[in-house]
């Protein structure tokens, strides 16, 4: 009789306790497989049409990323919630979780989203000569939180993203030609005509002067002590460095050369003479 009754409690058991949760781990092991091969499913066919619209690998492997964890924890929650677990708590602890480490990473998550703006909407890319957040140098490598450049003087700087998204950005080589703006300064006792004919000269002699944009040539101003000429020509962009060192050297010699004379500042000293009285 007693073995009839264990019998019978040990079906109950196998029945109403052990089945149920048998078949509930196997279904939320089956959600929680399926799921996770369904987010990996979706995120590479998200990634496959970012790329057919030519978005930035880096972004593209970000959204990517996060897709996928979001989508892993959608998952989580549905297989959690078929063995049973009350899933508004864990959404709960999630949520506080996120806020938690969002207040302590907000510096992080603020360049974070800089560098998604800056990979998104290109003001420069990888090789580009700018200036930004009060230092300039070539681009190197643009990253989720901060930006890399070399100086001119191969100094690696390292830059946060938010503090050059926040500024302004100047990028000496995102245009084809640049503008060489020099002031060349001549004595008022220097004919006018003659120096601007040597400076077109000389910038008719350069090969890396465009003659379309024409270069200008003008009087700037009537200083205290020099009369200062604009010169103002066009080259391209790599050009730059090189033909405005050219130019000033080749000024300089052509001046000497034709007698036109590039002021020096003077400092004029009077001295006045003082008559010191002594009491008797």
């Amino acid at each position: 009789m007693n073995s009839l009754m264990q019998e019978a409690q040990s079906s109950d058991l196998v029945t109403h306790y052990l089945l149920p949760w048998g078949i509930n781990i196997a279904l939320a092991l089956t959600i929680f497989i399926a799921g996770r091969w369904l987010a990996k499913l979706i995120t590479q066919a998200s990634k496959g049409l970012l790329a057919k619209t030519k978005t930035e690998l880096t972004l593209s492997r970000l959204l990517g990323n996060i897709l996928y964890t979001v989508l892993l924890a959608v998952v989580v929650v549905a297989a959690l919630d078929q063995l049973g677990v009350n899933t508004n708590a864990v959404l709960l602890v999630f949520v506080t979780v996120g806020l938690a480490a969002g207040l302590a990473l907000k510096d992080s998550l603020s360049n974070f989203a800089a560098g998604v703006m800056l990979i998104l909407f290109k003001p420069f890319k990888t090789g580009d000569l700018i200036e930004a957040a009060g230092t300039s140098g070539m681009v190197e490598e643009i990253r989720l939180l901060d930006t890399q450049m070399r100086s001119d003087d191969n100094r690696e700087i390292t830059v946060p993203n938010s503090h050059i998204y926040g500024g302004t950005i100047v990028n000496f080589t995102a245009k084809n030609t640049r503008r060489i703006d020099l002031v060349v300064s001549i004595s008022y006792d220097d004919d006018i005509r003659k120096a601007k004919k040597l400076l077109e000269g000389i910038l008719a002699q350069n090969e890396r002067i465009l003659r379309d944009p024409p270069p200008l040539i003008a009087v700037l101003e009537l200083d205290e002590s020099s009369v200062n000429l604009a010169v103002r020509p066009w080259v391209k962009t790599p050009d730059y460095w090189p033909a405005r060192f050219d130019l000033n050297e080749s000024i300089k010699d052509v001046f000497d050369a034709n007698g036109i004379n590039i002021p020096r500042p003077q400092l004029d000293v009077h001295h006045r003479g003082h008559k010191k009285s002594y009491a008797a």
